[in-house]
């Protein structure tokens, strides 16, 4: 067993939990750069919490310029276990309606502009991601959800754009109808694919803010109506992220899924011919392995 600690990495509000005990904001440094801003740590319930606000506190990175490696490896500097995203999404389902969560299990990842890897030239690994969250993590968040009163669904594959702007007509059309994609986002990944590497068991709550712009009768995204929404899902998100403590529990054992395992078969760069440079970054994200 070991000792549970909880990341959240959301946006602003998120990081403001009511009864969240020795609350501190930590400023950690990463061979990889500086993360989105400092992280508040603090318990809740017993249990240990971090949070990142992923865009920086006011918002000054772009879905492409959120240092997304050096996000993750400062939480597992920190000793984080689980990791859960709490994001704003676009819907491509009637059923998935603006203010409802889901509890995305799948991506579609149609990211561009950012770095991918902890791992490259000097030492190579290729984990899988078939299965890019934790089961346990999101059968947590859709309890937690369910405890708070919030219409939340269960397994949904959510398309990743680079943005910053939001989809053509012809794009959501081809995403939601040809591709099956049921939301859509700018900001999981690679984020998820990072969180497997460094061996963190990763959920990722979805806050729908609207239809995208397939829908016939809502047109193109409004961006007034998203914030709108946007500010209701955080007072949502707040709710779910409380209860995920006492559900988690402060004792912890190993994830039934492997996650926490992730990188026992997935090296390949045989030791003598591996890149020390690289080796010195990869400490906190691959040290049980190298």
């Amino acid at each position: 067993m070991t000792q549970t600690k909880i990341a959240v990495i959301g946006g602003s509000g998120l990081y403001e939990i009511d009864g969240l005990t020795g609350a501190e904001w930590v400023t950690v440094e990463t061979p990889w750069g500086a993360p989105s801003d400092a992280i508040l740590t603090g318990t809740l319930d017993g249990v240990d919490m971090a949070f990142l606000p992923r865009h920086g506190r006011g918002h000054v990175h772009s879905p492409s310029t959120v240092p997304y490696r050096a996000n993750i490896d400062a939480l597992k500097r920190l000793g984080c276990t689980d990791v859960i995203s709490v994001s704003a999404c676009g819907s491509f389902r009637e059923a998935m309606a603006p203010g409802d969560f889901v509890i995305v299990d799948q991506f579609i990842d149609r990211t561009f502009a950012r770095e991918k890897s902890f791992f490259g030239t000097g030492c190579v690994a290729h984990v899988s991601v078939a299965h890019p969250t934790c089961p346990r993590l999101g059968d947590a968040c859709e309890t937690a959800a369910k405890d708070a009163g919030i219409a939340v669904h269960k397994g949904g594959t959510y398309l990743a754009m680079e943005g910053p702007q939001f989809s053509t007509l012809a794009e959501s059309k081809m995403y939601r109808e040809s591709w099956g994609a049921d939301v859509i986002g700018m900001t999981n990944m690679p984020e998820a694919k990072l969180a497997r590497e460094a061996e963190l068991c990763y959920a990722s709550v979805a806050m729908i803010t609207d239809y995208d712009s397939w829908h016939p009768d809502h047109g193109e995204v409004d961006v007034t109506a998203i914030i709108a929404t946007l500010m209701g899902n955080a007072d949502k998100g707040r709710n779910l992220v409380a209860r995920l403590p006492a559900l988690l529990g402060a004792d912890r054992a190993p994830c039934p899924h492997g996650c926490d395992r992730a990188l026992e078969f997935a090296i390949l760069t045989q030791p003598d011919a591996r890149d020390p440079a690289l080796m010195a970054k990869l400490d906190a994200v691959a040290g049980r392995m190298l």
